[in-house]
């Protein structure tokens, strides 16, 4: 997503100055769950954990939502960083 997917990423990260840790992680695995990746989802999935009330979140009404597509990560794709490295 660019520019404007790490920028999320970083609202999504700065959650965690308000709210606990699994609170966070928990509507993170809840909006990947649903398909949806975007800080938006991920606060309100966030409010709904802390206000224990049921998310409203259809996707038919969100269709500017980012989906998720999270590939299965190689090993090898990390030897790169690691070349020239010293130790």
């Amino acid at each position: 997503m660019g520019k404007p997917g790490k920028r999320e990423y970083v609202q999504v990260l700065r959650l965690m100055e308000t709210f606990e840790m699994d609170v966070v992680q928990g509507a993170i695995s809840q909006a990947i769950d649903m398909g949806a990746i975007g800080y938006d989802a991920v606060k309100h999935l966030v409010l709904c954990r802390v206000e224990k009330r049921p998310p409203r979140l259809d996707l038919d009404f969100y269709p500017y939502l980012p989906k998720a597509n999270v590939g299965m990560t190689r090993p090898s794709s990390y030897m790169s960083l690691m070349e020239g490295a010293t130790v």
